[in-house]
């Protein structure tokens, strides 16, 4: 019983072992099949073997044109590279041919030859443009002007100039209110130094409460001033007494004065 088992276990490998692929040696075919370290072969020895990479089959078949493909490189077979010169010489004579066709057709439309640019040649004449003043060429202006001409035109100028005589500046008519400028230049005292005399409850508040209400500290000394100021302040713009309403400053109006 136990030899019958040992001859079904050794089948059992033998046929796994037929089943299975067999590894290929990596070094075959490389030149370390023998010793890997003998001496190399002596030169002008002959070494037989298949070769690593055999030669790819190269067809010598001339493949057909089909019409919309690119031609076939020169260097391919020899009636390729002689239909590939063939198609480039006919490209170029149809871009000759198309181009001579564009010159032609706007020769045709404009009735003018096409502009040759090149900095050798000279700028072109322009005719008849009058919104291009010529008076900076000399040569154009010295074809039409003389010097008797230059002087008639001068004196005809001089003739039609004339001077205006200035005017006294017109007064204002009406009651415009109160004129801040000139209410600047009757003070000196500087801004802050108190020359009038306030009285009340919470002035520093009520000021900043009523200043608020105009857009500029101009307005604000003019209804200032309109309401009786300097010397009273029935709204309290002027909390401290300097005559200048809501932090109002005649510096910049005396500084224009004496420069």
């Amino acid at each position: 019983m136990r030899a019958f088992a040992s001859y079904a276990a050794a089948g059992s490998l033998l046929v796994m072992a037929a089943c299975s692929p067999q590894v290929p040696d990596s070094a075959a075919g490389v030149g370390i099949d023998g010793d890997p370290f003998a001496p190399p072969p002596a030169a002008g020895t002959t070494i037989n073997g298949d070769p690593l990479v055999p030669p790819a089959r190269v067809s010598t078949e001339t493949a057909p044109y089909q019409p919309g493909t690119a031609p076939r490189s020169s260097g391919s077979t020899t009636t390729a590279g002689t239909f590939s010169t063939a198609a480039a010489s006919s490209s170029d004579a149809d871009i000759a041919r198309q181009t001579e066709a564009a010159l032609a057709a706007s020769r045709s439309t404009s009735g003018t030859a096409p502009l040759d640019a090149s900095p050798a040649n000279p700028a072109p004449q322009l005719i008849g443009n009058a919104g291009i003043s010529d008076e900076n060429d000399f040569e154009a202006v010295a074809s039409r002007q003389s010097i008797e001409s230059d002087a008639e035109r001068l004196q005809r100028q001089r003739s039609q100039y004339q001077q205006v005589q200035p005017t006294a500046v017109p007064e204002r008519s009406g009651d415009t209110g109160p004129n801040i400028v000139k209410y600047a230049l009757s003070t000196s005292n500087p801004k802050g130094v108190r020359l009038y005399t306030r009285a009340g409850i919470n002035l520093k508040a009520r000021s900043a409460r009523n200043c608020a209400e105009f857009a500029s500290p101009d307005q604000a000394q003019v209804a200032f001033l309109k309401s009786g100021g300097p010397e009273r302040d029935r709204k309290a713009l002027d909390p401290d007494g300097d005559g200048f309403a809501c932090g109002w400053d005649p510096a910049p109006y005396r500084l224009a004065v004496q420069n």
